[in-house]
């Protein structure tokens, strides 16, 4: 009778790719300028300096809920750049839920988006 042996499973390389310069799609606003929707204060040793962390509604009253059908204006499931811009918060935001570098946008990339 023949004993059958494992043979060690050579590991495969790890992959990786190129850092991405996402810059352009990180949103500043300063502390002040919205209202605060939450509060906390860390506790910290006497002596520390004290930490407060606050959630703070963003400004400009964008939309941020949309009907899919109505932006894919030649039903191809996508939604590209030029119908994008017809709502100004998701032609600001397209870089960001571009994240595949596509040029468009289809309805995993805006499941928090979408009303339908």
């Amino acid at each position: 009778m023949a004993v059958a042996t494992a043979q060690p499973r050579q590991p495969r390389p790890a992959q990786s790719e190129a850092l991405r310069d996402d810059s352009g799609v990180i949103r500043e606003q300063p502390l002040s300028s919205g209202q605060v929707t939450g509060r906390v204060e860390v506790p910290v040793r006497a002596g520390e300096t004290p930490v407060t962390i606050r959630s703070i509604a963003p400004t400009g009253g964008g939309q941020y809920r949309i009907v899919f059908t109505d932006l894919d204006l030649d039903g191809d499931g996508f939604i590209s750049r030029s119908e994008a811009a017809a709502n100004p918060s998701l032609e600001a935001e397209f870089d960001a839920l571009d994240s595949r570098r596509r040029g468009q946008l289809d309805r995993a990339d805006l499941a928090g988006w979408l009303v339908d």
